[in-house]
């Protein structure tokens, strides 16, 4: 097995940076838009409709903009954690905005924010595996220190994600990673980071994605 590709800090910062811009063009582009109905259209009808447009196209940037702070961001300062109800919460919120139902089990309890990250972004690799919708379930079990993050996503066509055999382990030419791809990249230099394997698998017709610590007798905070 060869080692993991490592990107340049810089390019892995900008790659990443383009990545939280693709998540909020959209709803910032929709809030410009109904702004521009507000300022042309005279019909109180077509007012409401752009209020309507407004109010949850600036839900959804918002929802985007607080997961990708935990999921993408500092987060605090180096050793901080992060509380696994601030990550159900921010999941949550960037889930409603997608087609899959979201579920999510994990007892209160703090966590080293490097594993809260690679927790949030496979919760992203698994909105990707049922690109049609249906039911993504996410829990956190074992203590904080050596957790196992475990996700079944159900849905029509559910399927693991192309990129994910090479993207994880970080087995790629690193000029084959882009905006798109750079996720993936990033969700394997977490799970080394932390010390966990990421792995994913067919389960019936279900696709399971699970993080185990590498070496459950001296995991890495």
């Amino acid at each position: 097995m060869t080692d993991p590709v490592e990107l340049g800090a810089l390019d892995l910062a900008a790659l990443l940076c383009s990545r939280v811009c693709h998540d909020i063009i959209s709803p910032v582009g929709a809030i410009i838009n109904g702004l521009e109905v507000l300022d042309e259209e005279k019909d109180e009808e077509m007012k409401t409709f752009a209020f309507d447009l407004i109010r949850k196209s600036a839900g959804q940037a918002s929802a985007k903009l607080q997961f990708a702070r935990l999921a993408f961001g500092a987060a605090g300062s180096a050793g901080a954690e992060i509380d696994l109800g601030d990550a159900e919460k921010v999941a949550a919120g960037y889930m409603k905005g997608e087609k899959a139902d979201f579920s999510f089990a994990a007892p209160r309890a703090l966590m080293a924010k490097n594993r809260v990250k690679l927790l949030l972004n496979l919760i992203l690799i698994a909105n990707a595996a049922v690109p049609r919708g249906g039911q993504i379930a996410a829990s956190v079990e074992g203590d904080a220190a050596t957790p196992r993050f475990l996700i079944r996503c159900s849905g029509p066509s559910a399927r693991i994600p192309a990129a994910f055999e090479k993207l994880v382990p970080g087995d790629v030419d690193p000029s084959g990673i882009d905006a798109h791809a750079v996720q993936g990249y990033y969700t394997g230099a977490l799970a080394r980071a932390v010390q966990m394997t990421v792995s994913a698998r067919l389960d019936g017709e279900d696709v399971v994605i699970e993080a185990l610590p590498s070496h459950p007798a001296s995991a890495a905070a």
